[in-house]
């Protein structure tokens, strides 16, 4: 009976592939069974080595870790890969931050398909107008811009849409360049649809794991 049990908690701990289709997954660092949309997945790659997979699109078997720091940190520190994969796993000095920067970079990636899809209104001018015609979901403000710029926006989305703003500031211009493809992207207005619900729920993925913060 105990070793049947046991086969069935590390059969728990892997999935079928990119196609599973279960909402909660549990933690393997933690046990916590959770959202998928709190937690990412993990396989492994051609050389043995843990891979984020942040978009949920890698082939192969993957395990979940809460998405943040922490419970990344408790997984290398109990062997949680080498254990539920049963083998070794290799993984890199600066895993934690590499996979940081791999979320940050599909929050970005989201960003340029919701632009592309015409739900980025770019710019101060722009951006000012949506708020004031548009359904808008988030203001976007870059990391280094005018102060004055950020309040005047916020406080046009308080006119005319009530309640706090709903803003992103940790990216830089250069970034919000990159992504919209036009220079000089200081303020900007995300505007409704599903590339925005990507954009939101990827930032919210990272914002949780930076600060730990289960409620984001």
């Amino acid at each position: 009976m105990i070793a049947e049990a046991q086969h069935v908690e590390r059969a728990s701990e892997l999935d079928d592939g990119p196609r599973t289709r279960e909402r909660e997954r549990m933690c393997a660092a933690t046990r916590a069974v959770r959202p998928v949309s709190e937690l990412i997945r993990f396989v492994v790659g051609p050389q043995g080595e843990a891979v984020p997979d942040v978009k949920g699109k890698l082939p192969g078997r993957g395990i979940w870790i809460t998405a943040t720091r922490d419970a990344l940190g408790e997984a290398i520190k109990r062997k949680a890969f080498t254990r539920s994969f049963k083998r070794e796993v290799r993984l890199p000095a600066d895993f934690v931050a590499s996979t940081e920067r791999l979320l940050e970079q599909a929050v970005l990636d989201a960003l340029a398909v919701a632009g592309k899809a015409g739900l980025v209104a770019a710019g101060f001018v722009r951006a000012e107008k949506a708020v004031e015609g548009e359904d808008v979901v988030a203001l976007l403000h870059a990391a280094e811009g005018s102060p004055e710029g950020t309040r005047k926006l916020d406080a046009a989305w308080r006119r005319q849409l009530g309640g706090p703003p709903v803003t992103i500031g940790f990216l830089t211009s250069a970034q919000l360049d990159l992504a919209l493809n036009r220079p000089n992207v200081v303020h900007a207005a995300l505007l409704a649809g599903p590339g925005s619900e990507t954009f939101l729920a990827r930032y919210r993925r990272l914002e949780r794991f930076r600060t730990g913060d289960q409620n984001n």
